[in-house]
């Protein structure tokens, strides 16, 4: 009889993280159509990417959602639309994370509503409490990394965190399984954090999330527990992954000290680190996009290898994000990526294959004792919330990211297909750009329009009347808002008209754009300093004096808050020698041009990643043209795909920067070519 073989003796594998794709665009009902048929390839969660309006608390017919409506993400202004949004998921069974940070307490009792109305509550076939311990999902609702990078605050820190708080505290009394926070690391790296800086800005979040709970007086010592073993994070994982897995390795210690010794949580799993992730997409090039698959694949690995460090949910960005918005077979190939890891590689079959190893340990000291230091740092300014306010963060930020930038245009940090290895052959997966991405819905602005009509029309105004006021009298005291809030969505108030109210009480917040002092390039290098030179003697010729400046406005249009762009470009222009004029983020064409008037600039430069460019542009030279600036030469930079590059030079644009235009230098001495070329000077 012949012996078994041990090697073909196969260890039980471990259950597979949360599989989900991050999805939403247009509408409520074509969203809906791609979640079910998500669900339906194997994805075990969903993510919801809400658009840029329902982000920022405006309706659709508000003009600062002009061009944004179904863009990014889907939009859900009212029940109406949530109810459209789930239809046929049943949401007591379903595992759902939404990435919705200031209006999170809004789309979480929107979301309830619909899942009681699903399970019958309504007909008394069972109660809203029964319904709401059976939701699990997560809201992101951290409002901190919002100042530093994303953009879609509204409130002044003071009121985000308490509506943070009272989101937390009715959830661990109400909604046991759900994560009312995930403290996000993610946009920070994306807005330049270095490890060291993600590990530190994301645990003095938590501190300050966890400290406002705690005063609150909402939460009893006993539940306190609870809350911390609530409390997840949402994280990015680079291409680096030998450090990316360091850096798990690293977060897992420092949370289990600072919730054992700050705040004396005693039961270990209450203070275990609970992460999901997406992996980076700040990373994913336009240039040979083909890359992005394995670039994918590594940092997948950076966050699953360490079993003792591996992520809870993981969402994976498609190939061709750079260039537009995946269609559903890229999302397809996102998610088979995890499934052939989970399901195929052995993987999950063994324990955590970096314990004793005497390199991992030495990066993960280094790591912690880099990010203890920075955390002593920010606390002794007073916490996060201080740092945010006086632009410590986000300057450091600024010029972590412009220190990056600088690497890659001096080849010191390699990117192939960028700035290495650069020839290719043609690739049959971007043959047809325009058909290598999907274009959302042209018609979801006129459709959302008209849904948020006919809902107004249906509902009973008084009912949505006493329940705004009813919000409004609560934010002016200290009573949990997640009750007036259940109630005006239960009686058919919007979104813009929530965040509305909150809005007159609260007032709003705009926040440092960590620019004017952030270190840009430490010394200039020859191709600088030609381009300071022409800079320079184009000032002289056009102002007529030495100490004159060429003056370039960089604008935001729109409720794009991904500002990373826009930074950068400030920063190196400020470096080549021009006066720059930036606002930050958020503002209205008409916002634009009357800074370009005041200003009196020679070039308007307009950074929009949301793909609103086509409406956004066209606004703002119109109104240059209206101001008597039709000298004035406008460019702009973003996702934008080809033809729609040459529709905006047709308008009138005079240069259009996308991501594989990498070189700041190189976009320097271009602004300057056309300031001359708009003014008739020879080069």
């Amino acid at each position: 009889m012949s012996q078994k073989d041990p090697a073909m003796e196969r260890a039980p594998k471990d259950r597979p993280w949360v599989m989900r794709t991050y999805a939403g665009h247009s509408t409520a009902e074509a969203s809906n159509a791609l979640y079910r048929a998500n669900l339906a390839k194997g994805q075990t969660g969903l993510s919801v990417a809400f658009d840029l309006p329902t982000q920022t608390g405006y309706d659709p017919d508000s003009p600062l959602a002009r061009g944004e409506v179904g863009k990014v993400g889907v939009p859900v202004p009212h029940l109406g639309e949530m109810r459209k949004l789930f239809d046929q998921i049943p949401l007591t069974e379903m595992n759902t994370s939404m990435t919705i940070n200031a209006t999170a307490m809004w789309l979480l009792a929107m979301y309830q509503v619909v899942a009681e109305e699903q399970a019958g509550v309504p007909e008394g076939k069972a109660t809203a409490e029964e319904v709401a311990a059976q939701l699990a999902g997560t809201t992101q609702n951290d409002i901190i990394k919002e100042y530093l990078s994303r953009g879609t605050y509204v409130f002044p820190p003071e009121h985000s965190l308490r509506l943070i708080g009272d989101v937390i505290a009715y959830t661990v009394h109400q909604v046991p399984k759900w994560n009312p926070i995930n403290i996000c690391s993610y946009h920070l790296q994306e807005a330049g954090a270095t490890p060291t800086q993600e590990l530190a800005y994301a645990l003095c979040t938590a501190i300050a999330v966890l400290d406002t709970v705690k005063s609150s007086g909402q939460i009893s010592e006993d539940d306190f527990e609870k809350v911390v073993g609530r409390i997840s994070f949402f994280v990015n994982a680079g291409v680096r992954f030998v450090e990316e897995t360091c850096k798990m390795r690293a977060f897992n210690r420092l949370w289990d000290e600072i919730t054992r010794d700050r705040y004396g949580v005693k039961d270990p799993k209450m203070r275990r680190f609970r992460y999901g992730v997406q992996v980076n997409s700040l990373g994913l090039t336009e240039a040979q996009p083909e890359n992005n698959v394995q670039r994918i694949v590594l940092e997948m690995l950076g966050v699953t290898l360490s079993k003792n460090a591996r992520a809870r949910a993981l969402q994976l960005p498609a190939w061709n994000e750079a260039l537009g918005l995946p269609r559903p077979w890229d999302q397809q190939w996102s998610l088979r990526l995890q499934q052939v890891l989970a399901f195929e590689s052995d993987l999950l079959e063994y324990e955590d294959i970096f314990d004793g190893s005497h390199v991992i340990e030495a990066k993960v000291n280094e790591l912690v004792e880099g990010a203890r230091e920075e955390i002593d740092r920010v606390q002794a300014m007073g916490g996060a919330i201080a740092a945010v306010e006086s632009g410590y963060m986000k300057q450091a930020l600024v010029s972590a990211h412009a220190a990056r930038r600088a690497a890659i245009e001096s080849g010191e940090e390699k990117i192939v297909g960028v700035n290495i290895f650069e020839t290719t052959e043609p690739s049959p997966l971007t043959a047809d750009l325009d058909a290598a991405i999907m274009v959302a819905d042209p018609e979801a602005e006129k459709t959302a329009l008209a849904s948020v009509a006919d809902w107004k029309a249906q509902r009973d105004e008084g009912e949505v009347a006493e329940a705004l006021a009813e919000l409004a009298r609560d934010a002016k005291t200290e009573t949990n808002l997640m009750a007036a809030t259940l109630r005006a969505a239960r009686a058919g108030a919007t979104t813009g008209e929530w965040a509305g109210t909150l809005r007159e009480v609260f007032g709003e917040f705009r926040a440092p754009t960590g620019v004017s002092g952030a270190v840009g390039v430490a010394a200039a290098g020859a191709e600088l300093s030609a381009v300071r030179q022409r800079v320079q003697q184009t000032a002289e010729e056009l102002v007529g004096a030495s100490t004159g400046r060429l003056r370039l406005l960089v604008g935001k249009p729109g409720l794009d808050g991904h500002s990373n762009g826009a930074e950068q470009v400030a920063v190196r222009a400020r470096d080549a020698g021009f006066e720059v004029v930036y606002q930050g983020i958020r503002l209205t064409p008409e916002q634009i041009v009357a800074a370009a008037v005041a200003e009196d600039v020679h070039c308007v430069g307009l950074s929009i990643l949301s793909g609103s460019h086509m409406e956004l542009v066209p606004a703002v030279l119109d109104g240059l043209r209206e101001a008597g600036l039709d000298d004035v030469p406008v460019i702009v930079g973003g996702i934008i795909p080809d033809s729609d590059a040459k529709r905006l030079a047709e308008l009138g644009v005079a240069a259009v920067y996308t991501p594989k235009d990498f070189g700041l230098t190189e976009i320097m001495d271009g602004i300057v070519t056309v300031i001359r070329r708009a003014h008739g000077l020879d080069d």
